[in-house]
This record gives C-alpha cells, structure tokens and sequence, in this order.
C-alpha cells in the first residue's frame, strides 16, 4: 500500500510494481499527483543538471540522509526516465529542468501512466489510518470504512503546504501512530513579512541581478544574487523564498539587506551618480534618478534620504551623495515572520531521520512501513532539488519494498 499519489508515492509505486510487486496507491483527491500540477507555477521544475554531488549543497536539513538516495536514482535518471515516457525536457539558467511544453500537467501525467503501465491501482479514498499489528506495518483503514491488508505500507503524503492539493499533514499522524517523533513542520521557501509600512508602496516591483543578505542578530545566515519581487507584506522571489529556509527563529532581530547595484563598488556608485547629476544638472533630485532606478523605486530612495526632493541636483553634497550610494548598496528590511504555511512552497520539519533506514527508507521503529518526500524531515532550495528528493526518496523506497 502507497499512501499518496505525489511524486514520491508514484515514484515509488511504479519502481516496486516494475519489480514485479503487487501495488495499491491510496490517494484522497480525485485526480492523483495534484500539487505536482501547479508545482513551479504551473511549469513544473523536475529537477537540476547540477553535478549530484552539488545537490547536497543545497539541501538545508538533513542532506547526508539522502546519500544513498540521490545516488541511487540521480537527476540523470530522473531526465532520463522522463524523456522514455515522452516527455522532452529543456534546461534554463540555473541549471532548472523543465519539460519543453512548460506545462506541469504533462509530468503528473506520464508518472501516473508509468505506474498504470506496471498495474499499479489506483484507489480514490481518504487513507483514514494504518494498521500496526506486531510492531509491523499491516494495511490501511479507509475513510470509506474498508480496511485493507498489505504486506508494506509506504507513506508519501507530503507536508502541510498548499493543504488545498491534500497536504494537510496526515502522514505525520500515522507515523506517530507508529512511534515515530515528528520535527515540529514549519514553512520553508516561504515568502517573507517586513516591518517597514512603505514596503505595500512596491508591491508589484520586481528586481533582477540583485543581491541579498540574511543576518541574524548580526550573523550572516544567507546571501546570494538574483531576482526577487516586493509584495503588500514584504518581500517574495527565488532568492527570499531560499533565504527563508535558513530563518529559524524570529524571537531575535532579521534583518534583510538587498545590495540594489551589487556590480558597482561604493565608490564607482558615487562616480556613476556623479555622471547622472551632471547630465541633469538643473533638474531637482527627485527627477534625477531615471536613468538608475526602477521608477516605482525612486520616490521611496528619495524620501529615505532625507535629501529636499527639490533640491538641484548641483547643490547636493558628498555626504549626501554617500547616503545615497549606502542606502542603494545596502537597502534595509526588518524581517519579522513568514506567511503561512500554507503558502510555502515546502514544509520543513517531519518525521524524524534518525528513525528512518537512509538506505532503504524503511522505519527504524515499525517494520514493513516506509516513507518518501516531503512527510521526511529534508527540504532544500528552489532549483527542481525538493522533486529531485521525492523522486529519489520514492525510488529507493520502492526499491527495498
């Protein structure tokens, strides 16, 4: 029995029936492999060409869990397995796998088509609990008040992001079921909330070839480069959603830095700024900045300054110029939270990996019960490394079933 039809449950699905397994696959939702649908809105990143053991650089938690996964089914499998069921991939910057239709709903379909290829079953009904007889993972209850024997159970239900897809979180609760302890979920990828009430006046701007910086109580906890996007709340965007996976407390000051020029040094900033002035010498300061700034961006600059809005720009002085140049190179946010969990791209947190088998996904603490993806306790950046972890984890799960 496979609890779940994502990416993992599938994964693992088909790779135990090509073994010549009996599969069942319990799924909730009507149509299986429903987030996966509108995974990379809609486009659906299924994995990275990066080296494999790159991949592990960009795990957060839990990265030496997943060796014997990742290298048992690596992104060259996953190409490879995708591009055999007639899905032909192309590779953005970033090393971002895509199928070449950009359209997510062609990789749910030809998983789900692999697993009907190798007579896996389908049944469309809430998996209500499991079935624990002897310390050993026996069946599924249903929802429907059926209760089937199994000779394995594998749980592949995800985390509590996008609830609306079926991650509500019900795979942590078989799990304690069996004993297991549960790392508390907590939303990761996740958009970030800002203190700042100006921020609502840039909702809608987004902003290339920018750099970041995460600091936590004054210690570094992330940087990159790279695009991102302001909001009503705060700030969104590849580099924050990864940035937010590193931000564990709130309880002490984060405090978010955006370096809005990161190919200029201070000084050539200055110079840079000294040109714009004197290509606009009788102009005020507030009508100066076009040629340097987003437009949305330049009243915000300004007022930030403290600089006269009409001042002539022939009349603004060194120091003011440096308050210029520090605040472009070193634009402020207070971090104060995330959004909801709910609107997290992954969860963090889950059933712990110390109780789980790293070789063949199998409990620890219950035999026969397995788990994969998401429901484990290992998430990692933006880049397709989260679908690579569910397809690997569902492999080598369905492997050793």
């Amino acid at each position: 029995m496979v609890i779940g039809a994502g990416p993992a449950g599938l994964a693992a699905a088909a790779a135990a029936a090509a073994r010549g397994k009996s599969i069942v696959i319990v799924e909730k939702n009507n149509v299986p492999a429903k987030k996966l649908r509108i995974t990379g809105k809609g486009r659906c990143n299924i994995t990275n060409t990066a080296d494999i053991q790159y991949f592990f650089n960009n795990i957060n938690t839990n990265a030496n869990f997943l060796y014997s996964a990742l290298y048992s089914f690596t992104n060259e499998d996953t190409v490879n397995l995708f591009n055999s069921l007639g899905v032909k991939t192309k590779t953005e910057r970033g090393g971002r796998v895509f199928p070449a239709s950009d359209n997510a709903k062609d990789v749910a379909d030809a998983l789900l088509s692999y697993a009907k290829k190798h007579e896996v079953e389908i049944i469309t009904c809430k998996a209500e609990d499991i079935i624990i007889e002897d310390k050993k993972a026996a069946g599924v209850l249903l929802a429907d008040g059926r209760t089937i024997s199994s000779d394995a159970v594998l749980i592949a239900t995800g985390g509590l992001s996008y609830p609306a897809t079926g991650s509500t979180g019900d795979g942590y609760k078989f799990a304690k079921k069996a004993g297991h302890s549960i790392i508390t979920p907590k939303p990761s990828l996740v958009p970030l909330v800002a203190k700042e009430k100006w921020v609502s006046r840039l909702t809608g701007l987004s902003l290339k070839n920018v750099s970041v910086k995460l600091e936590w109580e004054g210690k570094v906890l992330y940087s990159d480069f790279g695009e991102m996007l302001f909001t009503h709340y705060g700030v969104s965007g590849p580099v924050i959603l990864s940035a937010s996976a590193h931000i564990k407390d709130f309880s002490k000051k984060v405090d978010l830095y955006i370096d809005l020029k990161p190919a200029l040094t201070d000084s050539r900033l200055d110079q840079r700024l000294i040109r714009d002035f004197n290509a606009n010498i009788n102009k005020n300061f507030s009508n100066s900045l076009g040629e340097l700034l987003p437009k949305k961006l330049i009243p915000l600059i300004v007022e930030l300054s403290e600089i006269n809005p009409q001042k002539k720009v022939n009349q603004i002085t060194a120091d003011e110029r440096m308050k210029i140049v520090s605040l472009l190179k070193r634009f402020h946010l207070t971090i104060t939270g995330t959004r909801p969990i709910e609107e997290a791209i992954i969860t963090s947190g889950g059933v712990c990996t110390s109780e789980i088998n790293p070789s063949t996904m199998e409990s620890k603490l219950a035999g026969r019960l397995f788990f994969a993806g998401e429901v484990i306790d290992v998430d990692a950046y933006t880049g397709g490394y989260n679908l690579q972890i569910a397809f690997s984890t569902g492999y080598l799960a369905g492997k050793h079933i």
